[in-house]
């Protein structure tokens, strides 16, 4: 099969050749990818691994290989799925206990886009408890988690407002059900009951001034790359308001592919929509790459196969 593997000496640091068939464990399933998504971490992760690296974690295809301990879909299925790598390939082994079924109607370039950010989203979101009636804002809210933090808090019966980094993304932000929407700041906003923070620093301060009481911020991510010293002070409206830290990978990996179909049915009910920032062929992955890097991307990166 051909898969994509880290190179220091090609351009963007991958290269695409002939790899061997993965070799399944007992409870994984062998998924034909027909779209991969790219998460902005994993930038990240192709500068700091060693040469051969296969990256790749969000996924879409058939099942070709059941898993030999029978659990998840049959062969032959249509899924969703998140791996730990090697998904930016034409096959790859994934945990069956991470697929998630895909209705027909749903496109596999828009499912490769759901796991990890509508993971994040998803779960990020249930750490406030139940959302409905209650204010909610979500910061960086047109970004690869944020757009989904959106729609789902809508969904939940949220009143949701939406912060974004300038005044060009304020009507995207309202096209994805935001009741409200700022650029920059949130000026004399009413207090939040609840925040989905995903970019730290100062936005994350200025969050932090606008909660009430018995107000949950969740932070999941550090988007702007500045730390956000925080003081007693930061605070200034509320009691007992709690701040967490949030890692999806720490949440019940067993329960991913149930959420993911869960995830895949909005989107077929048109209640949930992808925001396609890139789609193009796996052939053009650097050029992808170097797109998201360049923060010209609103929304997800996926790359078609076949």
């Amino acid at each position: 099969m051909l898969g994509l593997i880290t190179d220091p000496a090609a351009p963007g640091g991958l290269v695409r050749r002939e790899l061997p068939e993965p070799t399944p464990r007992d409870d994984e399933a062998i998924v034909a990818v027909r779209a991969f998504g790219v998460n902005r971490g994993e930038l990240s992760l192709l500068e700091r691994r060693p040469e051969g690296w296969m990256p790749g974690q969000d996924v879409a295809g058939t099942v070709v290989a059941a898993a030999a301990d029978g659990s998840g879909p049959v062969a032959g299925s249509r899924v969703v799925a998140v791996g730990d790598g090697a998904g930016w390939s034409e096959s790859v082994a994934v945990p069956s206990a991470r697929i998630g079924l895909l209705p027909d109607g749903v496109e596999f370039a828009d499912a490769a886009a759901l796991p990890v950010a509508g993971l994040t989203a998803l779960r990020a979101l249930r750490t406030g408890g139940p959302v409905i009636g209650r204010r909610v804002l979500v910061t960086g809210a047109t970004g690869g988690v944020g757009h989904f933090a959106v729609q789902l808090a809508r969904v939940a019966g949220a009143h949701v407002t939406a912060l974004v980094s300038g005044e060009h993304r304020l009507s995207e932000a309202r096209a994805l059900g935001a009741h409200a929407a700022f650029a920059g700041t949130l000026g004399e906003a009413d207090p939040y009951d609840f925040v989905i923070d995903g970019v730290g620093g100062e936005v994350l301060l200025d969050a932090l001034h606008h909660v009430g009481t018995d107000a949950t911020v969740t932070t999941y991510g550090m988007a702007s790359g500045a730390p956000a010293p925080i003081a007693f002070t930061d605070f200034p409206r509320t009691s007992h308001a709690r701040l967490t830290g949030f890692f999806v990978y720490e949440t019940d990996l067993s329960t991913f592919g149930a959420d993911l179909e869960y995830l895949a049915g909005l989107v077929a009910e048109g209640r949930l929509s992808v925001e396609s920032g890139v789609r193009r062929d796996w052939s053009e992955t650097v050029e992808a790459l170097e797109e998201l890097r360049a923060r010209r991307v609103v929304g997800k990166v996926t790359l078609t196969i076949g």
